[in-house]
């Protein structure tokens, strides 16, 4: 299925401070207002203020890759108990065909970006499904009411919950998804933003339980980073200038505690370029870092 961005418009369309901007908005240093004043003060010939806003806001009618009616895969939810954190969390679990309590497959946990379990995400637990990997990925934003339908909403419920018992949410996840009766035992992580910085924790404080792990533009966990076993792979936007500081002292750790990893920096790319929902995907660069990453679950989380 070929991918668009909304409105055809593409990130060579776009000025490169509209991205930077939306960044800011994404991630709370901006509000809504500011965002919109700002991007009205680029007077781009031939597009107008919605036109620019609706290509950069996500359209997740555009990012679904993998049908929920998808014959080679069932999807579901499942709820699990989390003592430490909000008490039960919610995910969505995808289970490919053919795979049993006889037949098990390897799994994967799913972090959403700060904003809850979008539908972008959930077609990234099916893309990882139809790869024949048991998929689950959990809902922040379970402890009040869900995903509400749109990011806007999300990213406000997410601001309102306690970090800690987020992470400890996705730690009790990762224990239920390994010990699951469909699991073979290897876990394997992948997260975007907020979820790529819940990726690279789960790393630091839980390196016997999970067996690779993949950060998509996430920053590192603030300690137990000399617990970090590996194996790593870390996809890093170019243009994203946020998170990218925070690499040479993460990278700087991983090496002086000779942590397995490999790192990729994708040129022209900017923060969130695998979301196909956006101006800011980035076809070549999503699918590189795709491929990648399957191989590498692949290779790290085979019986």
């Amino acid at each position: 299925m070929e991918h668009q961005p909304p409105k055809h418009l593409n990130s060579s369309s776009i000025p490169q401070e509209a991205f930077d901007w939306y960044d800011e908005y994404a991630h709370g240093d901006i509000d809504r207002r500011t965002f919109l004043s700002k991007l009205g003060t680029l007077g781009m010939a031939g597009l107008s203020l919605s036109v620019i806003t609706g290509a950069l806001i996500p359209n997740y009618a555009l990012a679904e890759q993998v049908s929920f009616n998808d014959p080679d895969i069932t999807a579901s939810y499942l709820e699990f108990d989390s003592p430490a954190g909000y008490g039960k969390g919610r995910g969505y679990f995808v289970v490919p065909k053919g795979i049993s309590q006889d037949n098990p497959a390897p799994v994967v946990l799913v972090a959403h970006e700060n904003r809850g379990l979008n539908p972008y995400i959930k077609d990234v637990a099916r893309r990882l499904a139809k790869e024949g990997f048991v998929a689950f990925a959990p809902d922040a934003l379970f402890p009040i009411g869900g995903y509400p339908g749109n990011d806007d909403e999300g990213r406000a419920m997410q601001k309102t919950l306690d970090g800690s018992k987020i992470e400890k949410d996705f730690m009790s996840a990762a224990v239920m998804l390994k010990q699951h009766s469909l699991s073979s035992g290897k876990l394997g992580m992948v997260g975007f933003c907020y979820g790529g910085y819940l990726t690279n924790t789960l790393a630091a404080f839980m390196p016997n339980t999970l067996d690779a792990g993949v950060p998509f533009y996430g920053t590192p966990a603030t300690s137990h980073l000399k617990q970090i076993r590996g194996p790593l792979m870390l996809h890093f936007a170019a243009l994203d200038k946020r998170v990218n500081a925070t690499w040479p002292d993460y990278e700087r750790n991983l090496k002086e505690n000779k942590v397995n990893y490999t790192a990729y920096t994708y040129p022209n790319a900017n923060h969130g370029f695998h979301n196909d929902s956006t101006a800011r995907y980035q076809k070549d660069s999503a699918e590189l870092a795709w491929s990648r990453t399957i191989a590498f679950f692949k290779q790290h989380l085979a019986a």
